[in-house]
């Protein structure tokens, strides 16, 4: 298993991130239950402060980021945006990424190649 504190490259700084944003998102889901369900209004205060700021911007900020050292196409930049929005989407997006080559050293060996060959 890799280590997903190893921030030596774009795409590994992004994968923790990625992470970090659906924590993020994780926790406010929490906090909105406790506000909307057991009433406790001040409950999404905090986590989402952290979700906005610590979660969502820096996300965004490490796709622009992430897109420019890996070179990435319009789609996938708009694709990793978008993947901010739903709960967990940037999971699913990271894994996406990772499956078709397009985060470079986290990619399969084999997927770089049929990214090279359909470009």
């Amino acid at each position: 298993m890799t280590n997903i504190f190893d921030l030596s490259t774009p795409a590994k700084r992004f994968r923790l991130v990625a992470i970090w944003e659906a924590v993020t998102w994780l926790a406010l889901l929490i906090a909105m239950f406790f506000k909307w369900v057991l009433g406790y209004e001040e409950a999404i205060a905090i986590p989402g402060m952290v979700h906005g700021v610590a979660g969502f911007l820096v996300f965004v900020a490490m796709c622009f980021i992430t897109a420019w050292s890996l070179k990435w196409d319009f789609k996938t930049l708009f694709l990793a945006l978008v993947s901010s929005v739903p709960p967990f989407g940037t999971i699913v997006f990271e894994r996406w990424a990772a499956r078709t080559g397009r985060l470079g050293e986290l990619s399969a060996p084999d997927s770089t190649e049929k990214v090279a060959a359909t470009a």
